[in-house]
């Protein structure tokens, strides 16, 4: 039998977040000014907190001060479960949310890895006055529209990372959940390498693989949510009324760790916790297991 751990009072169970292989890609977005970069950036990462519905995870990484163009910007990561769909929500998003925003620009940020000629294709827009032009063995398209020009560099990187790093917050209040979860976030967002894709980077209906439904992949964790714990197998300890989630996406297995053990810290410190734990699926679902004594 292991030892207990706490932080703070809070018991930090014994288990493991099970977290998957995804494809990922760094797009950096630059505009006139914060404005429209924040435009841009909320059109492109939108409807992308979940692979089960949305087929793309997407956020904010970090706003820049050293930009390629020198003008406010910010770097996005995508996640998807496969290459394929990676090379089709890039294709998309830029060419309909990044394009249509005015003044912007779009460049790789990962420039090692598979390569996918997104710029390649997305400069037929241009109907053939679109311009080309290589700098420092990297191609970038200038594509006339009607606000001005979209520059737009021709290949973006594709690599391989790590999705579905999690805890989950068990407290005795909404309230006292909320806060904790948030507290995590803002311990979690600084951080390079990493991105929180769901609403303020906080999950309420963290699912289960599976469902009674045949028509359904995924379902509610019924595990922990607090009014059906009669109804159900509950993994709740007494005195918790209110679960939150947080998800983790990272280019790689160390930066998902180290958000995690920076999100459960910041959690403790806030009162009425009872315990943190994780979601996992009895190391069914991914290779990579986070054990969370191991990450505290």
């Amino acid at each position: 039998m292991s030892q207990q751990k706490e932080i703070n009072g809070v018991v930090i169970e014994d288990t493991f977040a099970e977290a998957f292989p995804m494809a990922w890609a760094r797009v950096i977005v630059t505009a006139e000014n914060r404005h429209w970069l924040d435009a841009a950036c909320r059109a492109a990462t939108g409807f992308a907190t979940s692979v089960i519905g949305c087929k793309v995870e997407a956020g904010v990484e970090r706003y820049l001060d050293d930009a390629p163009d020198g003008r406010p910007g910010a770097s996005l990561l995508f996640f998807t479960m496969g290459k394929k769909q990676l090379d089709e929500q890039l294709l998309n998003r830029i060419g309909q949310a990044i394009m249509t925003c005015p003044t912007t620009a779009a460049y790789n940020g990962a420039p090692s890895g598979d390569m996918m000629d997104i710029g390649a294709r997305l400069r037929y827009f241009g109907d053939g006055f679109q311009m080309s032009k290589v700098v420092d063995g990297r191609r970038y398209w200038r594509i006339p529209v009607m606000e001005g020009e979209f520059v737009v560099e021709e290949n973006f990187g594709r690599r391989e990372g790590v999705g579905g790093g999690n805890f989950l917050i068990l407290a005795e209040t909404q309230d006292a959940a909320l806060e904790a979860a948030r507290a995590a976030v803002e311990a979690i967002e600084p951080m390079d390498g990493v991105i929180l894709p769901f609403p303020g980077g906080v999950v309420r209906s963290g699912s289960k693989v599976g469902s009674r439904y045949k028509f359904l992949k995924a379902s509610t964790n019924t595990s922990y949510c607090p009014t059906i714990r009669r109804q159900t197998q509950s993994a709740l300890i007494e005195g918790v009324n209110s679960v939150t989630e947080v998800v983790i996406d990272g280019v790689d297995e160390a930066s998902v760790a180290a958000a995690m053990k920076a999100g459960i810290s910041a959690a403790c410190e806030k009162g009425g916790i009872k315990m943190i734990s994780a979601g996992n699926y009895g190391g069914n679902l991914g290779p990579f297991h986070l054990k969370l004594h191991l990450i505290i």
